[in-house]
């Protein structure tokens, strides 16, 4: 039929419309998606200040709101807005429990604006399914059911736990830790009640690795020539001694001995069984072991396999295919790849195998390719996880790997000796996976009970035991899965979370080696309360946040337990925390120690240190202040000038050559001067009304993207002048090799921008008729027109990564209209005119 399809007013979800039957009446269809969470739990404005309030308030006190997951993206009015009107709903959201608590979100924000019911009528429905494929989807709407609110509860619980006890101890340790110590490196000290346990895997091995004390032992090897034939090496049934003088007793015996007598000769077929179906776990080891990608990278290309419907959904603890799944379906997709294309037509001729019987974990069937892909469709990392979940998939249904494995048994004097060979009879499902196949071996002698081969020589070797390794990613994430952190969900986010926080390092080969804080952290957890550490009470919470979603446990009931003990837990950690800070004192300097020279303070007017480990800060050893600063970037003395109100050194802000930078006083950036500025705001937002550095000195216009924004003019850009937001990462480079740019006090008749000063010199000037000086509007002046660009700032951040102008160009501002004036509080609808003059 026929489909119009157009963006939605967020600009981020399309919706695509159409007439259809649904429950066998005609039906108009509106058919839109959300992205992630609609909705995210946080506490109200007043207790999201860390100064303000004592974080063991968090815990009951402090009420928390729903507030929207992405501000920006408006996807409650969105959905509003579709949603008006609608008699029927039906949610396809993800089927596992995150989904089914987005459901309830949608629901809160659509349910209102629909039409009203008639009666006992039905208007909720929700889809069941596993991969995006056609069957798949005409099923799930032939057997609609409904949203299941357990599960959501579920997760709402998660989400409070999480959020109270999580951000409760993470400011604790933060303030306490970070007010005292100059070199942590990290700008948060956070804790997890999922992440901390993670951590503590990764500790325990280091910790292992750190006691171990290597011991010598010895080997006895023997070595026989059967005739003709190369020589075999023997292995010694002792295995290994711990004791030299023994060992060399063991070795004078055997060395008597002239010939090895065969003692046994026994051929056993064995097995090696084709591997479970695949669940999200598994995946995620692999991807990690063998394909180097890390569990969060792995999991986001899982994602986006799925949703283009090359795999079947990628979160799923099952390892069990259901009696009806279509096995030679799926196979038949693959019947064309040249990878594999053999081993899957002689399947399909020969008959499948029924893969093993693993766990069904009752949410969706295991992990598998639901249509056929080439390298060159899905590219890098996309073809080599597809291509293992495929190849897997292909062995699940294959046979058994088959081989014979001959063990020949010696006498040299009293000692035995083994010597064992390996025969693959029939490959299976090593065929396909290659990297699991029996390694070949060189072929036994054929020989008989009582047979005598000539000793080639026998040796004594000495070796040593050695420490276990850093743990692997692959090994980690199967401790999470057996102690209970995590859910297969959430696993790649807690070893992210580690390795962002600064707390492991991933090495070579991925494995993952602790921090001197991260060592730190844990050890001091030990000290205190060992349960903040240890996997148990985690694993207790997560079964009974389970129970919540099967109907088992009253959702109130839990959180408050919950909350109760790790409020009490919270206490105990506050009064005991000079334990922890015994062992910060042996790795890391006090903040006095640290840093070096760079302003003056305004109070003792002693030079304050600046601390560059993360968080960068400024602290004055005279006073004992500190004065955090805007963190990724550069700071540096700003030519010795002094803050009119406080007499601090300014220091000035970069975040590099392409990017933004502006002053500050470090004394108004942490205790704001004046009622309309917060928190955090430097000189380009200050509003002092005659300071040379101020907004009301240097701010030009509207900011010609965002609401609020002034761009003020960057003093310290000459001869590359420009112009930056004071609130967005917008740049506006102008007038190149200008000898001096000034902000005149006058202002534009057009659109009240404020006017500016230009001074070239005589060899640069690009005015007309070889003027120097010209004084005009950045916007409006016609001579100003081509010497100016708009870009987006390089920041040093990955969050704020603007791409590189997405509005460049010199355009001519036709039709703008004039209105507005220069007040940061109010956007104009000047503000459209001046984004057309850029486009």
């Amino acid at each position: 039929g026929n489909m119009s399809s157009r963006k939605g007013l967020n600009g981020a979800c399309s919706v695509h419309e159409y007439t259809g039957s649904f429950l066998g009446q005609s039906a108009h269809f509106k058919m839109t998606s959300v992205c992630g969470h609609v909705m995210t739990l946080d506490f109200i404005g007043k207790y999201n200040s860390w100064d303000k309030v004592d974080p063991a308030e968090l815990f009951s006190k402090a009420p928390t709101e729903k507030k929207e997951a992405n501000p920006k993206l408006t996807m409650v009015k969105f959905l509003q807005v579709e949603g008006r009107g609608c008699d029927c709903i039906v949610l396809w959201l993800d089927c596992d429990k995150e989904g089914e608590n987005i459901c309830f979100e949608v629901l809160d924000a659509v349910l209102p604006v629909m039409n009203k019911p008639r009666g006992t009528e039905r208007t909720i429905y929700r889809a069941k399914f596993s991969s995006i494929t056609d069957t798949d989807i005409c099923n799930a709407m032939n057997h609609l059911g409904e949203p299941n609110r357990n599960e959501a509860l579920s997760v709402d619980a998660r989400q409070e736990l999480d959020l109270r006890i999580g951000c409760a101890f993470t400011r604790f340790q933060t303030k306490y830790f970070q007010g005292k110590y100059g070199n942590l490196d990290s700008s948060l000290i956070s804790f997890g009640p999922c992440q901390t346990p993670t951590l503590g895997f990764c500790v325990e091995r280091h910790d292992k690795i750190q006691s171990f004390k290597p011991e010598t032992y010895w080997v006895l090897q023997a070595k026989v020539n059967p005739e003709k034939e190369n020589s075999l090496t023997l292995d010694w049934d002792r295995v290994r001694v711990f004791d030299r003088e023994v060992a060399q007793m063991f070795l004078n015996i055997t060395k008597m001995a002239k010939e090895a007598k065969v003692e046994s000769v026994s051929k056993k077929e064995k097995v090696k069984q084709r591997p479970l179906a695949l669940n999200t776990v598994e995946m995620l080891r692999v991807a990690s072991a063998a394909l180097g990608m890390g569990p969060q990278h792995a999991m986001q290309i899982a994602e986006r396999l799925y949703t283009q419907g090359y795999i079947s959904y990628p979160r799923t603890e099952t390892t069990h295919y259901p009696e009806n799944f279509d096995l030679k379906g799926c196979l038949r997709q693959q019947a064309n790849n040249p990878y594999w294309a053999e081993t899957v037509k002689a399947l399909l001729s020969e008959g499948i195998n029924r893969p093993r019987k693993g766990h069904d974990a009752g949410d969706h069937p295991p992990i598998t390719p639901m249509r056929a892909a080439t390298e060159a469709e899905l590219g890098g990392d996309g073809w080599r996880l597809y291509e293992y979940i495929t190849r897997h998939f292909i062995a699940t249904v294959s046979a058994d790997c088959k081989y014979l494995q001959t063990t020949i048994s010696f006498s040299i004097g009293p000692e035995r000796f083994t010597c064992v060979g390996k025969v693959v009879t029939s490959p299976g499902f090593t065929e396909i996976m290659p990297w699991h196949s029996i390694p070949l071996e060189e072929s036994l002698p054929h020989c008989e009970k009582g047979d005598l081969f000539p000793i080639g020589e026998i040796k004594l070797l000495e070796k040593q035991t050695s420490p276990p390794d850093y743990l692997t990613e692959a090994e980690l994430i199967t401790l999470m899965e057996k102690h209970g952190i995590g859910t297969d969900a959430s696993i790649p986010v807690h070893i992210n979370n580690i390795c962002q926080r600064n707390y492991v390092t991933v090495e070579s080969g991925r494995r993952l080696k602790p921090t001197n804080l991260g060592i730190v952290l844990v050890h001091g957890y030990y000290k205190i309360d060992a349960e903040l550490v240890l996997p148990t009470i985690r694993s207790a919470v997560e079964k009974q946040l389970n129970l919540i979603a099967l109907g088992k446990a009253n959702y109130h009931q839990v959180l408050e337990h919950t909350l109760d003990i790790f409020k009490r837990k919270f206490h105990y950690f506050v009064d005991s925390i000079a334990g922890m800070d015994e062992l910060m004192e042996v790795s890391f300097s006090p903040l006095a120690a640290t840093g070096k020279p760079l302003s003056r303070c305004g109070k003792c007017h002693r030079f304050m240190k600046y601390i560059q480990a993360k968080p960068s800060r400024l602290h004055c050893s005279h006073c004992d202040d500190t004065y955090s600063l805007p963190q990724n970037g550069t700071i540096k003395l700003y030519k010795e000038l002094r803050c009119p109100l406080d007499d601090f050194e300014l220091v000035l802000w970069s975040s590099g050559s392409r990017g933004k930078s502006y002053p500050l006083c470090p004394y108004c950036y942490n205790h704001p001067p004046f009622r309309d500025m917060k928190k955090g705001m430097g000189c380009n937002e200050c509003t002092h009304p005659t300071c040379q550095h101020s907004l009301s000195m240097l701010g030009i216009g509207q900011c010609v993207e965002c609401e609020n924004g002034v761009l003020v003019l960057d003093s310290t850009s000459g001869p590359k002048w420009k112009m930056a937001c004071n609130k967005c990462n917008v740049i506006v480079h102008f007038f190149e090799n200008a000898h001096k740019v000034r902000v005149s006090p006058e202002t534009c008749d057009l659109c009240e921008a404020a006017l500016v000063d230009v001074d070239f010199n005589k060899a640069k000037s690009p005015l007309p008729g070889d003027e120097t000086q010209h004084s005009g509007c950045v916007f409006c002046d016609p001579v100003f027109q081509d010497l100016v660009e708009l870009k987006h700032a390089a920041m040093r951040h990955p969050m704020h990564r603007g791409g590189q102008g997405k509005r460049q160009g010199r355009g001519r501002g036709k039709g703008r209209r004039p209105g507005g004036r220069l007040n940061p509080k109010k956007p104009k609808d000047k503000m459209a005119a001046l984004a057309a003059y850029f486009v």
